[in-house]
């Protein structure tokens, strides 16, 4: 009675679901982003500080705008 439940436990897990890797991937620090960091014209800092400090602004840009149209400024 064992015998047969463990041979029925070792055959079931002699399937696999996952599938062998055939590819190679980079790995190590910042190869997981999908942007390049290093050996950039511009640096990324300054990439990635504009592109906040512009989306921060529009608010604010916008709302000025609209208070010069009304009259409120």
């Amino acid at each position: 009675m064992i015998n047969q439940q463990l041979v029925r436990l070792s055959t079931r897990r002699a399937f696999s679901a996952s599938s062998i890797a055939r590819a190679h991937f980079k790995e190590g620090v910042y190869t997981n982003l999908p942007f390049k960091i290093h050996n950039r014209k511009i640096p990324y800092a300054i990439v990635h500080f504009g592109f906040f400090t512009v989306g921060f602004a529009v608010p604010f840009i916008a709302c000025y705008v609209q208070m010069k149209k009304s009259g409120q400024i």
